[in-house]
């Protein structure tokens, strides 16, 4: 369409201005997670923020794993980002690349700065280093050590490369200035003693980069052209600038700061969640209740409404909370004309119907979605005995209570008419059978011939299957907020998982395979779970409810 306005966000700015003035030949980003944990929603914005900036500018996105962290670093979190971001649809670049194929040229970097008389090896101590940096209203002091000569800084780099010293004996430090009114500037560590096995090199080095360093030279190094993070770097820019300055790349990258995803009353600290798992609370990272990517996953959200969300809370400098409910009403909207509609009773009394003939298994005609034709229609028997939601019928029902009660007709959901004629309770007065008859000239449930106004849906008792439903309410307590102040321990939710026997569904349901999804008619939408159900015997975990308190703004 001519003159077509195209919104874009303040990045999208940046990178156009860079195109226009020649400084960027081609889009380069980059996904570069430390693999110490499982992925949350927050990074899904990473992803596909880096990822989407990759595409609408035809360039190229890299999936980096920065790895220079050892102690906390595991192959287990290396293939569970990888599985995440694929599922994501973020397709990288050719090969997955490691921060640690580049610890040669990082060595290398190090020692070009001493030779530059930017870098010298401090013997302080960890405490009298964070004593000597000052504080933001202070400027710090100079380390004793930081007028060594090019040669002997050059000596002792090696022997730090060499196993000479223990763990934080000595460490190496960028020269930059004391004074700055950024503490980030203090002449940061750029490199320390750790006598520990990599995941990747094994014991070939005993001395490992901070983050600070490498992740500029890993930028530059594989070409990136605008490296995107979140505002929590804003403040470290000058120091990534000085590394790729001092080092002089060529084309050197660009970081870029936007707002972090946050969402309200959720637990995303991998500490609290590695304690979670550790204490049984949750059965794994990907429990249902979290919100890493993987547990989202297994819940049941699919890519479609995690993009969909992303898109909603969109790129801004600005720095904010979430509410769930967004969340939710993301994958209600992409569910909708998707799943197929079926029927599923969670907590079961039987309606028995007794006009109806005895044996009979009739096939009833049910479209699999009334929003999307395109998905057809598939046969549910009906019989004789059925089972309805208990919640479905009310000895003395209040005023507007449109289901069944004494006396009353309804509709069994593309079925018949039926009318309540009688009903028996165990000695405790529960409801154990409901008795009605059947109009046979109602079949289909679009009989126009006498207005009724309540349709409940049902299960045939004997070809209907017995599975497991888990109902999900969020793990916190969101009346008391995450943490408690006083122990710092999470406030959980006692009632955040319902586990539900005995629920009936439809026989189509025995055959669903793990991460299938449906609507549950009228109680939400469910998916298939992919670690606990086995052949012929699902087990279901509500995704959401039905109802949605979340509404776009106008």
């Amino acid at each position: 369409m001519e003159n077509e306005v195209v919104s874009r966000n303040f990045i999208e700015q940046i990178i156009d201005n860079d195109i226009e003035d020649g400084h960027c030949k081609k889009v380069i980003t980059r996904f570069p997670p430390e693999p110490n944990g499982y992925l949350h929603i927050g990074h899904a914005k990473s992803i596909l923020l880096n990822y989407g900036l990759s595409q609408k500018y035809h360039g190229q996105f890299n999936l980096r794993f920065d790895d220079t962290n050892p102690t906390k670093e595991k192959e287990e979190f290396v293939e569970s980002i990888k599985s995440d971001v694929e599922w994501l649809g973020a397709k990288w670049h050719g090969d997955v690349l490691f921060a640690s194929s580049y610890f040669t040229q990082m060595y290398e970097a190090a020692v070009k700065l001493i030779k530059k008389g930017k870098a010298y090896v401090c013997d302080l101590t960890p405490e009298q280093i964070r004593e000597y940096r000052g504080t933001l209203t202070q400027p710090g002091k100079e380390s004793p050590y930081r007028n060594r000569s090019v040669e002997e800084n050059l000596e002792l780099f090696e022997n730090m490369k060499n196993g000479v010293y223990e763990d934080g004996a000595k460490v190496l430090r960028a020269k930059i200035d004391m004074a700055s009114p950024n503490i980030n500037m203090r002449d940061p560590i750029i490199y320390r003693v750790a006598h520990i096995t990599h995941h990747r090199t094994g014991d070939t080095w005993c001395i490992y980069p901070m983050y600070d360093f490498a992740h500029p030279i890993e930028d530059a190094i594989e070409g990136v052209s605008h490296s995107i993070c979140t505002l929590e770097f804003e403040d470290h820019r000058p120091l990534y600038d000085w590394v790729v300055k001092e080092l002089e790349y060529e084309n050197p990258p660009k970081q870029i700061e936007f707002a972090k995803l946050y969402l309200n009353n959720v637990v995303t600290g991998k500490r609290y969640i590695k304690k979670l798992v550790e204490d049984g609370i949750v059965d794994g990272w990907d429990d249902p209740r979290l919100v890493s990517i993987a547990a989202l996953r297994r819940r049941g959200f699919t890519p479609e409404s995690i993009k969909m969300f992303v898109d909603l809370v969109g790129v801004t400098k600005s720095q904010g909370a979430v509410e769930y409910p967004m969340l939710e009403y993301c994958i209600r909207e992409d569910l909708k004309q998707k799943a197929s509609r079926m029927m599923a009773v969670l907590d079961p009394v039987k309606l028995i119907i007794d006009n109806y003939p005895e044996g009979q298994v009739e096939y009833m005609e049910v479209p699999n979605n009334q929003e999307n034709p395109e998905l057809g229609t598939r046969k549910v028997p009906f019989t004789k005995e059925l089972y309805i939601e208990r919640e479905d019928f009310m000895e003395e029902p209040p005023k507007k209570y449109f289901r069944l009660f004494p006396g009353n007709e309804v509709r069994l959901m593309n079925a018949y008419f039926v009318t309540c004629v009688d009903y028996k309770k165990d000695a405790n007065g529960n409801i154990t059978e409901i008795h009605c008859t059947y109009d046979p000239q109602t079949k289909g449930g679009n009989f126009a011939g006498r207005k009724v106004k309540g349709t409940i849906h049902w299960v045939s008792v004997s070809e209907g299957v017995n599975v497991e439903a888990r109902l999900y309410e969020n793990i916190v307590d969101e009346e008391k907020g995450v943490y408690d102040e006083e122990t710092g321990e999470i406030n959980l939710n006692p009632n955040s998982l319902k586990v539900v026997k005995n629920c009936y569904v439809e026989p189509a349901l025995a055959k669903a395979n793990a991460q299938d999804k449906f609507q549950f008619v009228r109680n939400g939408y469910f998916c298939a779970d992919v670690k606990d159900s086995i052949e012929g015997k699902p087990v279901f975990n509500r995704i959401v409810s039905l109802k949605s308190s979340f509404k776009l703004p106008v």
